[in-house]
């Protein structure tokens, strides 16, 4: 045990101290508390002194009370002695310290306190000493402005007013008791009356009432001399944990402490700025609506702060927000509290992107809408289908579903549905039913657009159960899924395989005509187990499904149902099964006959002499639609359609005439061709004939598309872009990689005519305007969703040919005519350009920097072809390619040390570019390209100090001794550059400083100290180090105690009695959190702010050792309230059960009529 490991001498705070520390038991706490109580009565000074001082020890003080301080000094005396034995060196104590011994003392040490006041609470505690002067010294030092103290305190003193609450309730319960048995007594008859017993049952009711008394007192003490200051501490741990504890109170003794008087503060404290402090005042209020006794009591504060409430569930903390979601919830089994208007405010998270908010909304909304469910009478048999308790709820889920207009989004509505109502989404027997069976005598059928909502929301379910996690862009990452889910997954997959096995082919049969019911049903069998096929004997349930899939495909020529049909044979023809071989047979035939319709249509088509009639080309999209559909997900080599595809495409150009959807379709369906063929090829096992083929098929085929790029339809020369950028990025150098050497001759690298075209496309058809953009969106320019759309065409074309850069697939520097576009096309664009930047720079820093110079050049002679030589450097056009080597010196990041030869090349290759054209008025004129210097100046602040003396020299070796002596206004970018090299130590401190200061002072510690130069460091770095991290003075403990932001009065000298009405009564509920931030210093005492002004880089939530402790009610607390203004009331707990009922009701809190009399304002602390 740890007190056995302990030094004998150790005195009574440090082996509690080390108790709290190591975590241990209960029962050594007990033992230690035993013996403290032993050694209090037999000298209670000494006693007390120890726990004094275990209370400093554990505020991170080194200092220790004396003797003779605890008898001749005041409480403020000792304070002040303590705060100046404490160490400043750190700002770290017990309570805030990191690792597990110190994230363990925190419990350890409550339990201490905790334990202390449940072993005193028959003895000791009404001395009127131990705990007037405990509460003394913790009031004391909870007003302290050392936060250590200041929190440590505030700690205890909650704690111990919670000991104190379960105290009084022990004693109320004995006072219930105790007048039960005296009124039973005295009802006795008089001749059986005890009357020594009524005398003692008398005197035991008044020890208890003054017990009782004491409690109130002490109580009383705590709440005003520590709650009511620090439950608005400028410290958010302080402020949640005097809310966390009030919640506590209220719920252990709702009697006393739940009324109007205690669930103001929580009220107002969910306006907090922080959002852990507005997490506590909401589980505080779960704790209370949990009990819906307590509903009654809490009505006045629901339609007080119900609004408050429901805004919270936006709120930006996701915490906080799914607790504001479940005390709703709650809030649900009082009746009509919540309006629809404030349903409909939470039902729409059910969509969040973040899970926990979505689970909780949908909890909500399960109990909301789901929970009116019929109850089944004992004995009647369960109905199925159509007719279980569960066709209304599925309905309604339906309904909600539709009437939320978010239709796209049917898996996330499950997902926030599935933990809550998993029963009723994995009902599919009886969403099978409302699908396929007749409705019943006064029913009513659902409407097509509700068979397709519950169409989709059964896919959803059906995949929710299969896969087991959440849909995309909601999920964790892969979580291990325990013994019972994975029995779960497999029961319900063994389910959903026997039922959909059998209703699937009905279902297609009944909805094959209706393209999106379809694409959803054929998705299903993606989640079966299909060894039920055989092992529950559904064969013939398989070959209607085969000869269901095959009509389908007959019937449409859709995209998506015919990629639906070909996913649905590719889950289906799985070789570890024994359903393979049937399977596979149904798909040969049908692509058997798909491909001799294809050659047949197409040799008709194609014959010269004869035009084709719509008729004809129909028959041909429509079979190579089909084709290209299953050729995605199938390996259909033995068919050649490699030459029948590039017949017609050649035709296509030279004619000039095919139809676009075919040429689209047709170099689709010979890409997946040649992707196929490598894949074989891949493999390992091949002949030195299939790689020339292949190579001879991949070159003809990039020359085709080539081709296409100049076609006079928008729509097919994307195509060909995009499949041409696919085809050169997997047949580049990279797929020699990993071991593929035999690969080596299917390298392909573009030559410079088609390098050139494909830069040319993404300039003509991706950096245009908006309006611009006529073909690609069918000539609905004022459509917005057609004008997304378009954009993100746009976007996938600029990151197919970004690809190609990145992995050096054309030059990098055809990259300066996307560079270029950086800042006209940002919101489009700019982060495909800035992660094109940062890939390129990975690659080659030195290239990367040339090719973002090469792009400020080519723009700076597009800009003196338009304005010509003289033009005005104040000019936008200018100003704009300025601003753009700024936002590309940004980019380069603080690390001088990385792209130290890369800013080098970039100055060498600007200053040759400045004078490459001399002036062709003479000697005395400056050159053409001069001003290109000024915009060189943007990137000196990224050159080391050495380097600016070499770039310097670099420069003066194209100057003539004339050009260092001209003044005029021509010569200036000249003048300015120089400047900028030749600044030395100050300019470079100067960018490296504005530069780490626009990352938002990522420089956090508790004590800047000093830096320390290394080796390596440069003097510029030394320079910016020395000026950023300075120790902030720190001045002396000022000799107030109190630590309130005084008010007018107090300059003047005013009573103190005064003063603690201004700041004890109520202050009115603050803006919403999320529209104001919240400060983390606030105003101090004039001479210590005026100190720390003078350093001027105190970080913004540094937290100093001095430091005032209120938050500021001045400037930012409007009177929401309505004009209430309250004092802090007494603890009144309430009398026994036989005087509650004449008892007063309480005066409305929340009523701003009701104001308090001059009797409540007068109490006193102690």
């Amino acid at each position: 045990s740890v007190q056995s490991s302990l030094p004998v001498i150790l005195v009574f705070p440090d082996l509690v101290f080390r108790c709290c520390l190591a975590n241990v038991n209960s029962v050594l706490i007990f033992s230690v508390v035993d013996d403290w109580i032993e050694s209090y009565k037999a000298d209670r000074d000494t006693a007390l002194l120890d726990l004094i001082n275990f209370f400093i020890q554990c505020s991170g003080c080194k200092g220790v009370v004396s003797g003779e301080m605890f008898r001749n000094m005041q409480n403020s005396e000792i304070i002040r002695r303590m705060t100046e034995e404490f160490d400043e060196d750190s700002g770290d104590y017990p309570l805030t310290m990191a690792g597990p011994l110190w994230k363990k003392f925190k419990g350890s040490f409550c339990e201490f306190i905790a334990v202390l006041v449940r072993q005193c609470q028959y003895s000791i505690i009404y001395d009127e000493y131990l705990m007037d002067t405990v509460i003394s010294l913790l009031t004391g030092l909870s007003d302290s402005q050392v936060r250590a103290f200041r929190h440590t305190s505030t700690l205890a003193a909650m704690k111990l007013m919670t000991a104190l609450v379960n105290v009084a309730l022990n004693l109320s319960i004995n006072m219930d008791n105790t007048q039960r048995q005296y009124e039973t007594e005295r009802n006795k008859m008089v001749a059986k009356r005890a009357n020594d017993r009524l005398e003692l049952l008398l005197q035991k009711r008044k020890e208890l009432q003054e017990n009782q008394d004491e409690i109130e007192n002490m109580m009383n003490a705590i709440f005003k001399g520590v709650f009511v200051h620090r439950y608005r501490d400028a410290i958010a741990e302080i402020r949640a944990i005097c809310i966390e504890e009030i919640g506590m109170w209220m719920k252990l003794y709702s009697d006393a402490f739940l009324n109007d008087s205690y669930l103001k503060y929580v009220g107002w404290t969910m306006h907090d700025k922080q959002g852990e402090v507005r997490l506590k005042c909401l589980t505080a209020l779960q704790g209370l609506y949990y009990n819906r006794e307590l509903n009654t009591r809490l009505e006045l504060f629901t339609s007080r702060f119900k609004d408050r409430i429901v805004s919270m569930t936006l709120d930006k903390e996701y915490d906080v927000a799914v607790q504001a979601i479940k005390l709703l919830t709650l809030v649900l089994h009082t009746d009509e509290v919540l309006s629809p208007e404030d349903c409909e405010s939470v039902y729409h998270l059910v969509y969040s992107a973040h899970r926990p908010v979505a689970i909780a909304a949908g909890e909500f909304l399960f109990k909301k809408l789901f929970s009116t469910r019929e109850p089944e009478e004992e004995g009647a048999p369960r109905r199925r289908g159509r007719q279980s308790p569960n066709a209304n709820l599925i309905k309604t889920t339906v309904f909600f579903f539709l009437e939320s207009e978010l239709h796209e989004h049917a898996a996330y509505l499950v997902d926030s549905l599935w933990e809550s109502g998993a029963e009723l989404l994995k009902d599919w027997e009886c969403m099978t039913s409302l699908l396929l069976d007749e409705p019943l005598p006064g029913e009513e059928a659902l409407t097509d657009r509700q068979e397709t909502a519950l169409i989709e929301i059964m896919l959803c379910t059906v995949r929710q159960a299969a896969e087991c996690h959440p849909p995309i862009g909601r999920g964790t990452g892969k979580r291990v899924m325990t013994a019972k889910e994975k029995k779960t997954q497999l029961d319900d997959r063994t389910r959903m395989t026997e039922l959909f096995a059998v209703a699937l082919p009905p279902l297609l049969a009944k909805y094959s005509i209706d393209a999106e019911k379809v694409t959803n049903l054929l998705q299903l069998p993606q989640f079966f187990d299909l060894e039920i096929y055989t092992t529950g004997r559904l064969e013939k349930h398989l070959e209607a499904l085969l000869r269901q899939i095959r009509e389908i495909v007959e019937k449409h020529t859709d995209t998506e149902v015919l990629e639906a049909c070909s996913k649905t044979y590719h889950a289906l023809c799985n070789e570890e099964f024994t359903i393979f071989n049937r399977v596979d047979i149904a798909r040969s035939q049908m692509l058997d006959e798909l491909v001799d319709k294809f050659n047949r249509l197409l040799e008709d088509f194609l014959q010269e002499g004869e035009e084709p009639d719509e008729d004809d080309a129909y028959q041909v999209l429509s079979t190579l639609k089909r084709i290209t559909a299953f050729h995605n997900a199938h390996d259909l080599s033995q068919w050649d359609l490699f030459t029948s595809n590039f017949k017609l495409l050649n035709t296509g150009i030279e004619n000039g005439d095919m139809p676009e959807q075919i040429v689209v379709h047709a170099l689709q369906c010979t890409h997946y061709v040649i992707l196929w063929h490598l894949a074989k090829v891949s493999e390992g096992s091949h002949r030195k004939e299939d790689l020339v083929s292949l190579r001879k098929q991949m070159r003809m085929f990039c020359l085709m598309c080539q081709r296409y790029l100049t076609n006079v339809n928008t729509t097919v020369k994307e195509q060909a872009f995009t499949i041409l950028c696919d085809v050169l990025l997997i047949f580049s150098h990279q797929m020699v990689s990993g071991g593929r050497e035999q690969l080596e001759p299917l390298v392909y690298s573009p030559d410079d005519s088609l390098q050139r075209e494909l830069l040319s496309f993404i300039l003509h058809h991706v950096f245009i305007d908006q309006d611009d953009d006529s073909g690609s969106t069918d000539g609905q320019q004022d459509d917005e969703a057609g004008k997304i759309e378009a954009l993100h065409k746009r976007r996938n074309l600029l990151a197919a040919y970004c690809k190609l850069i990145i992995y050096n697939v054309v030059e990098m520097n055809t990259g300066a005519d996307i560079f270029k576009q950086y800042m006209r096309y940002y919101n489009d664009y700019g982060d495909i350009i800035k992660e094109t930047m940062s890939k390129t720079r990975q690659i080659d820093k030195i290239q990367c920097a040339k090719t973002l110079i090469l792009s400020l050049q080519q723009l700076f002679n597009e800009m003196l072809s338009e304005l010509g030589t003289g033009f005005d450097r104040s000019s936008s056009a200018f100003c704009g390619i300025k601003e753009l080597a700024r936002r590309f010196s940004l980019t380069f990041g603080l690390d001088q040390v990385k792209t130290r030869d890369a800013i080098a090349m970039l100055h060498k290759d600007g200053i040759e570019f400045a004078f490459k054209e001399p002036s062709p008025q003479g000697e005395g004129n400056p050159p053409v390209y001069l001003a290109f210097l000024d915009i060189l100046s943007e990137f000196s602040s990224k050159l080391m100090r050495q380097d600016k003396r070499t770039v310097h020299m670099y420069l003066e070796r194209f100057m003539t001794f004339q050009m260092a002596l001209q003044r005029e206004d021509c010569w200036l970018p000249l003048i300015s550059y120089r400047n900028s090299l030749q600044a030395g130590g100050d300019d470079d401190t100067m960018s490296v400083v504005s530069g780490y200061s626009s990352r938002g002072s990522s420089v956090r510690s508790k004590k800047a100290k000093a830096a320390t130069p290394t080796e390596s460091s440069s003097s510029a770095d030394v320079s910016w180090q020395q000026q950023t991290m300075q120790t902030p003075v720190m001045m002396p403990s000022p000799h107030l105690t109190s630590t309130m932001l005084r008010g007018p009065g107090d300059v003047r000298g005013e009573p103190k009695r005064a003063r603690d009405d201004s700041y004890m009564g109520v202050y009115a509920l603050p803006p919403d959190p999320q529209q104001q931030p919240h400060p983390h210093t606030l105003p101090q005492t004039p001479q210590l702010h005026q100190t720390r002004r003078g350093t001027g880089l105190m970080e913004e939530d540094e937290e100093p050792i001095v430091e005032d402790v209120m938050m500021s009610s001045e400037g930012r607390m409007d009177d929401l309230n309505e004009g209430m203004d309250f004092d802090t009331m007494d603890i009144d707990l309430p009398p026994s059960k036989n005087r509650r009922e004449r008892s007063e009701l309480k005066p409305d809190y929340f009523d701003p009529a009701s104001i308090m009399d001059e009797s409540v304002l007068g109490v006193s602390m102690f």
